[in-house]
């Protein structure tokens, strides 16, 4: 499960970065909203928003990303306890509303109903390869197969968008957004994912992109 956090207390921002990263989410976390490109939103599962940013407004970006089409869960987690702000998110779209002081695990427990709630937890089947969303776990013959990070994580983004060509600039923006590498790269870990789920459920288009069937 891969979650962008906004949060520019870095002291609370790199809390939840590791909390929620040894318990099997991906965390991308920005403390500066303004290094945060919208665009990127339907690359992650999930948005954990703080209210008060350093340059603005969380129900600013939330209105932004509304207003652009993206259906992003987003739990908004703050400070703020006034009823009339919680009205204000869920009606510009919030899913969920955390106030601070928290207690992390209530936090992982709300991302993770959320995302069943939003049929993203789910184990998707590939063949004869069963692949549990919620957990991170391939099996094979009930036999449990491993993928290395940035394989799990193209696999994810194939999975997110099965049934379509996903270009392989788009693989790149996803998955090293901050790393310049070649579409050699890309086919490394395609091959990898290759290996553990049937090798004809993944299309290539030359020099393109890739489709995952399902």
């Amino acid at each position: 499960m891969r979650i962008v956090l906004i949060e520019d207390d870095h002291g609370l921002g790199a809390s939840l970065e590791e909390y929620l990263g040894v318990r099997g989410f991906t965390v991308e976390w920005f403390s500066d909203e303004h290094l945060f490109d919208p665009g990127r939103a339907g690359y992650f599962d999930a948005m954990v928003l703080d209210l008060i940013l350093k340059h603005g407004r969380g129900e600013d970006l939330l209105a932004h990303l509304r207003g652009e089409g993206f259906r992003l869960p987003v739990l908004v987690l703050t400070a703020k306890t006034d009823l009339q702000d919680k009205k204000q998110c869920f009606e510009l779209g919030a899913d969920d509303y955390l106030t601070k002081p928290f207690e992390p695990l209530e936090l992982v427990l709300r991302l993770k109903a959320l995302l069943r709630r939003e049929g993203r937890a789910e184990r998707i089947v590939i063949g004869d390869a069963v692949v549990d969303l919620d957990t991170g776990v391939i099996k094979k013959n009930d036999r449990e197969e491993s993928l290395s990070a940035k394989a799990w994580e193209v696999l994810r983004l194939l999975i997110r968008h099965q049934g379509r060509l996903v270009p392989k600039e788009e693989i790149l923006q996803a998955v090293w957004p901050d790393v310049t590498v070649g579409d050699d790269v890309i086919r490394h870990y395609i091959g990898e994912i290759r290996k553990v789920i049937p090798p004809e459920s993944i299309v290539t288009y030359k020099a393109r992109g890739y489709r995952l069937d399902i």
